[in-house]
């Protein structure tokens, strides 16, 4: 594996400790030495001291808080991710239960496309306490949390038997026709690739459903090419190597359809994270600028590139009011209050923030055994917040902050694509 060379980053470090403070892991883990050690600290004894990658480096969320954080652009998740990753492949056991259960939490996906096969068995067996007991015992995955059921069917299941990207095209042309300032007929600006990861293709396709019929209804063509896992759960877990070849699957698919004009949207603000900073910041394959420069998240690319808000100005909904949490991921792309702001003006729709507190599950981080207890304790100040709130329901971008969300307060959540699908679609 080529280790990128970080050194400059960590003399950038002058050690102020802004990072620290802003990680919710040090917050609650007094055990946990924090973002400046795992950082330029621990690079600079691993090049001067030959030492060891110190274990605690697994205790990282990679909520990536802390590059936000940093007013020296200290690159310090990419020397985290990179970091775990040397740990794990010279220093943890490929036998150990960690690892194994790790592995099988990074890759995700292909165990959701065996379930998805059967998902009413799959979900059967899941939900099974039995089977949850002997998952944490052999695996060391919590069996505090309900496992996320699988859709009877998929996003691209249903993508498919609607007839893809021809229909998409067409109902695009349709509504661009109704538009007084778009040309029906023109391609060129009004297309885009959908990136939806493997969570809204398996188990909450109402999500991927709500963005292709919202952008539909503003006149955008949608492609749904072939794709792999953003890699945001390997490279949580120090599996970079299976990182590497998803990203250049993906890079690869995409970066052909933003040659051709496409930008790329997401639906999830890990995906979009994952395409936009860790990919250029880890690998040096072919099209990864192209395509980190052309990500957007799905609201985003609305609110840039099209008139969102005045779109929103005449609708008529009725949903009530949503405790809505900003995720890590979306507050490192500058994404944290455009949720509020657009529906600030909707009647009908009422978005209360709870605060800039991190969820605590970080991706499959609070799905380990080890980790649960941490990982509701970092969640206590937003689960609070939310039972504070007006509103019952919650609102966020992030499936896996939507699991907490639920877990903790019982509400039921909602993606913000969804109601704008009720608004504009």
């Amino acid at each position: 594996m080529e280790t990128p060379d970080l050194r400059p980053g960590a003399d950038a470090c002058y050690k102020c400790s802004a990072c620290d403070t802003e990680c919710p892991v040090a917050a609650v883990d007094d055990d946990f030495p924090g973002p400046k050690f795992q950082g330029p600290e621990q690079w600079r004894l691993k090049r001067t001291a030959d030492a060891d990658v110190d274990e605690s480096i697994t205790a990282c969320s990679n909520c990536m808080r802390c590059d936000g954080a940093c007013p020296s652009d200290v690159p310090l998740s990419q020397m985290h991710n990179t970091a775990r990753a040397e740990y794990v492949e010279h220093q943890q056991s490929k036998l150990g239960r960690e690892y194994v259960r790790n592995r099988l939490l990074a890759n995700y996906g292909r165990l959701a496309g065996v379930a998805s096969r059967v998902p009413r068995l799959a979900n059967a067996v899941a939900g099974n306490r039995v089977v949850q007991w002997l998952t944490e015992r052999l695996l060391g995955i919590t069996g505090e949390r309900e496992f996320p059921a699988f859709a009877t069917e998929t996003f691209r299941e249903w993508w498919d038997d609607r007839g893809g990207a021809a229909t998409s095209r067409e109902r695009a042309r349709v509504a661009r026709a109704e538009r007084t300032d778009a040309d029906p007929d023109e391609r060129d600006g009004w297309q885009v690739a959908y990136f939806h990861g493997d969570y809204a293709n398996y188990n909450t396709p109402e999500v991927a459903t709500a963005l292709v019929r919202v952008y539909e209804a503003f006149g955008y063509e949608v492609r749904v090419p072939d794709q792999r896992c953003s890699g945001t759960p390997m490279f949580a877990n120090g599996m970079l190597d299976d990182a590497r070849r998803a990203a250049q699957f993906n890079v690869e698919t995409f970066a052909e359809l933003v040659d051709a004009g496409y930008d790329v949207v997401c639906s999830c603000t890990s995906c979009s994270m994952a395409l936009r900073q860790e990919y250029p910041e880890l690998f040096s394959f072919d099209g990864v600028a192209e395509v980190a420069a052309n990500t957007y998240d799905a609201v985003e690319y609305l609110r840039v590139h099209d008139d969102l808000r005045g779109a929103l100005e005449d609708a008529d909904v009725d949903l009530g009011a949503f405790a809505y949490h900003a995720p890590c991921h979306a507050r490192n792309q500058g994404l944290d209050r455009q949720t509020r702001e657009i529906f600030a003006d909707v009647e009908g729709v009422a978005v209360e923030d709870v605060g800039d507190s991190c969820s605590g599950i970080s991706g499959t981080y609070g799905w380990k055994a080890e980790k649960y207890d941490l990982s509701m304790r970092i969640g206590e100040e937003m689960f609070e917040h939310m039972t504070d709130a007006e509103g019952e329901r919650g609102l966020t971008e992030c499936p896996t902050c939507a699991m907490q969300m639920e877990h903790g307060t019982g509400y039921e959540v909602s993606h913000p694509l969804e109601l704008l699908e009720e608004a504009v679609a």
